[in-house]
């Protein structure tokens, strides 16, 4: 009946107009009610106290001037509020509020409050009836700590509807009035869609705030009781009647008014004598205005704590309770007269390992190469440019071995040094922001990229440059000769590397490579944190990325192509140590085969470095361990078993029992019989071989002229019984053909005359100086004039029976008759050299 805004106006005004003087009004507790009669006392000068009556609009002092209240208003909890939101460094925050006045009310004091503290009100909801919209909303905001003002009845729509979102547990903090009934779910639960332990569930870990009834402290009081003994004897006294929560306050109210008038009547008597507060009547503004001054001094302790008055509000105890297993237990409160928050050791609980955050923590984390990973394939790198590095001596050492020194030993370091930097490329392509900064990584980028495009084209471009000098000299049948020195191959190699250099400067000056960073999905924390996980990884791009790479590999690719070419038309020489076709056939196949594999793995796992690393990097450790030991192993090997064999070329056995016929020859060569395609690649084979040593031996006559010029004092006199050693060092090699019996007789330019002939001397110049005569500058041209000639024609058909001027062995029976019937013991004599 108290809250029946007419009948409690009446009983006011009948009051006034009928009872004795009242000196002060002491009650209120529904708002309308209390707010009504709280406008309307300056007229009467009459000060008001209420005990119950928490609405914050009684708080405006200019049109509520004479009324007090011992109960904190709703609005006392804010402050508190704000203290817990700083103790747990909650910066970020969402407000939930029914639309109704009192709720408003609180929600804009808090926002207030809040304000220039610091903490951002992120979003603000509120509703009539349906608060599910709101709470969809939140979340969408990404609100984890929402500030709550509603009613039990939406209380329990708000956490059912914040158990279909998922807006509980260790993520979230619901703060919500703490003025709720015991049990207060009970009642309401049957109004809801929500089973019993769903909404328990979302219920669980929700902090309330609320006014304090009774004070914690064992502090004696104004009475001469604790708190504790004035509860024990408020049970006793009451009985099984209900309890109110504001009967503490209003204890604490009676003894305001009592000290209030007490303080009025010592003021009456230091001041005036002859007046009394019996005095007092509606009228007496004076004395209105002494009892209102006396309200505002008061300041003791009492069983709800400290009762102090600020602006005629109430500075008191706000306690924090915590929703824990089904009931609610005091976990801490907030003194507002010393602005001091206290939280019981351990007594609240959060459902995760800490407090939640106030909004989803987003930690970058890069995804970085596993230093284990980067230490395995560096070990791997640092093995592979160990044996380059043998490889490389090796190559030095032997040098002047007429194995290494037909295979080109310049063109084979340029091949090693290739290899090396491509094996340099991988620990730069392990390095990334984990090891260095954002600004060195940014370098690394361009580095590695150049190492690793140089150090392709110096591998291959040697490679392909030896095969394209094996190519032109055999391959061209009409020249009688050909040098092609390694100076006009580095030109070759610098040829490539001058196109590498001028794609990689346009690269870099127009488009460099940044760095880039790609962020992924948000995933949760692998340790269970209340953190959101963001993936990033860094990439080496620019602008038109897929341009550069596709003119890089288009090069590259043109180069394989040229180079299996060139193996292709040089398979047929058969001098190991001039022809690599098989091994850069093989090394171009392997390489070229990794590296389409490892570029499509490579693009396909971009998202994970530490696959896409360990696929480069073996691809690049495969592809330069492979062509090195393609192109020296098979050196090494046969330089320690048959070092010779690699310089000669590959003899054929043919037998009588060949059937199979060269089509292409058969018609042309009607002499021979059931001759073979692979004769006739033996002969053009051995022919290859023939032109090789005739260069060679052209190079060796001209030396030797050169120092029979200048110190012709130092030339060797061979006597007579040194002929059978020179014989034995230039011989005739015949072609027999076993089924017709004919030998044949290679040309030879020499006359017939008998060896003995050649190293006779003059009677009367045996009597002279034989050495000092036979040394002359007159007979050392003579003779050069005579052997040098003889030496150039004869050689040729010496060694091999091939005619100098013909591209195919002259072993035709219709050759020149003074080629025929030679002796098979026949030698050619070289005095004086």
């Amino acid at each position: 009946s108290q809250c029946d805004n007419a009948k409690g106006l009446k009983a006011f005004y009948d009051a006034i107009k009928y009872g004795p003087n009242h000196l002060m009004v002491f009650g209120g507790v529904c708002a309308t009610v209390t707010s009504i009669i709280a406008e309307s006392l300056k007229g009467w000068n009459l000060v008001q106290l209420s005990f119950a009556a928490t609405t914050p609009e009684l708080a405006d002092k200019k049109k509520y001037p004479y009324f007090f209240r011992t109960v904190p208003s709703d609005n006392a909890v804010n402050p508190a509020i704000l203290k817990l939101l700083k103790y747990y460094q909650w910066k970020r925050v969402g407000t939930l509020t029914q639309d109704v006045q009192r709720f408003s009310e609180v929600r804009n004091d808090l926002t207030g409050v809040l304000y220039g503290e610091d903490i951002e009100i992120s979003d603000t909801e509120s509703f009539s009836n349906d608060p599910c919209t709101s709470v969809k909303k939140l979340k969408g905001n990404d609100v984890r700590i929402i500030l709550g003002q509603f009613d039990e009845e939406m209380a329990v729509k708000v956490f059912c509807c914040a158990y279909d979102e998922e807006m509980y547990g260790s993520k979230y903090q619901w703060i919500i009035p703490g003025w709720y009934e015991n049990l207060w779910w009970e009642s309401w639960i049957n109004s809801s869609q929500c089973l019993s332990k769903n909404l328990l569930a979302a219920m669980e870990g929700y902090i309330g705030v609320d006014f304090e009834p009774l004070s914690s402290k064992m502090t004696k009081t104004i009475s001469g009781r604790t708190p504790q003994q004035y509860e024990k004897e408020y049970n006793a006294k009451r009985g099984d009647g209900q309890s109110s929560k504001f009967h503490g306050y209003a204890y604490d109210g009676i003894w305001v008014i009592a000290k209030t008038l007490q303080r009025a009547m010592k003021y009456l008597n230091a001041t005036n004598k002859h007046q009394k507060i019996e005095d007092f009547n509606y009228t007496n503004h004076k004395l209105g205005k002494i009892f209102l001054d006396a309200m505002n001094e008061t300041n003791f302790i009492g069983v709800t704590g400290q009762v102090v008055f600020r602006n005629g509000e109430r500075m008191g105890t706000i306690k924090f309770t915590q929703f824990q297993e089904r009931k609610e237990v005091k976990v801490g409160e907030y003194n507002a007269v010393a602005d001091t928050l206290e939280i019981i050791n351990n007594s609240i609980r959060f459902q995760g390992l800490e407090p939640p955050k106030d909004k989803t923590i987003i930690q970058e984390e890069l995804r970085k190469i596993s230093l284990p990973l980067y230490s395995i394939l560096s070990a791997l790198t640092i093995l592979g440019m160990i044996m380059a590095s043998a490889f490389l001596f090796f190559n030095i050492k032997n040098r002047n071995q007429k194995l290494i020194k037909m295979s080109s030993p310049y063109m084979n370091n340029l091949i090693i040094l290739g290899g090396m930097l491509s094996y340099a490329s991988i620990f730069l392509f392990g390095l990334d922001g984990s090891f260095v900064s954002e600004k060195t990584f940014e370098t690394l980028c361009t580095v590695r990229t150049w190492i690793l495009t140089v150090g392709y084209t110096t591998a291959f471009g040697a490679m392909f440059a030896k095969t394209w000098r094996v190519h032109a000299i055999f391959k061209n049948v009409k020249m009688k000769k050909k040098i092609i020195k390694d100076q006009k191959l580095l030109v070759i190699v610098g040829g490539m590397l001058l196109i590498d250099l001028c794609i990689l400067i346009c690269w870099q000056v127009v488009d460099p490579l940044r760095r880039t960073v790609e962020k992924y999905n948000m995933e949760p924390d692998p340790a269970g944190r209340d953190i959101s996980i963001r993936p990033i990884l860094e990439h080496c791009e620019n602008t038109h990325m897929t341009i550069w790479l596709g003119i890089v590999y288009a090069y590259k690719g043109l180069l394989m192509l040229f180079g299996c070419f060139l193996a292709w038309e040089t398979r047929n020489v058969s001098i190991p140590a001039l022809n690599d076709s098989k091994y850069i056939g093989m090394s171009v196949y392997n390489v070229g085969i990794m590296c389409i594999i490892g570029a499509a793995v490579s693009f396909l796992t971009r998202d994970q470095p530490n696959v896409q690393f360990c696929i480069v990097a073996l691809v690049i450790i495969f592809c330069s361990t492979i062509t090195l030991c393609l192109v020296f192993v098979p050196k090494l090997i046969t330089l320690r078993t048959n070092p010779d064999a690699a310089t000669q070329n590959r003899r054929f056995q043919f037998t009588q029992n060949q059937k199979k016929e060269d089509s292409k020859t058969s018609t042309s060569v009607t002499s021979v019989n059931q001759a073979s395609t692979s004769r006739l690649e033996g002969l053009q084979s051995e022919n290859h071989r023939l032109r090789m040593k005739i260069t060679e031996l052209d190079k060796d006559l001209e030396e030797v002229t050169m120092q029979l010029q200048d110190t012709p004092e130092k030339t060797t006199y061979i006597k007579q019984n040194h002929y059978q050693d020179l014989n034995d060092i230039l011989s005739i090699r015949n072609f027999t053909d076993s089924k017709d019996g004919e030998t044949a007789i290679l040309k030879n330019h020499l006359d017939q005359n008998p060896p003995a002939q050649w190293g006779s001397s003059d009677p009367s110049r045996t009597s002279k100086d034989p050495i000092e005569d036979i040394n002359s500058p007159e007979h050392i041209q003579r003779r050069l004039s005579l052997q040098l000639p003889i030496l150039h024609h004869a050689y040729l058909p010496s060694i091999g029976g091939v005619d100098a001027s013909c591209a195919s062995p002259c072993v035709s029976p219709s050759a020149s008759p003074r080629h025929r019937h030679v002796p098979p013991s026949f030698r050619v004599m070289v005095s004086g050299l």
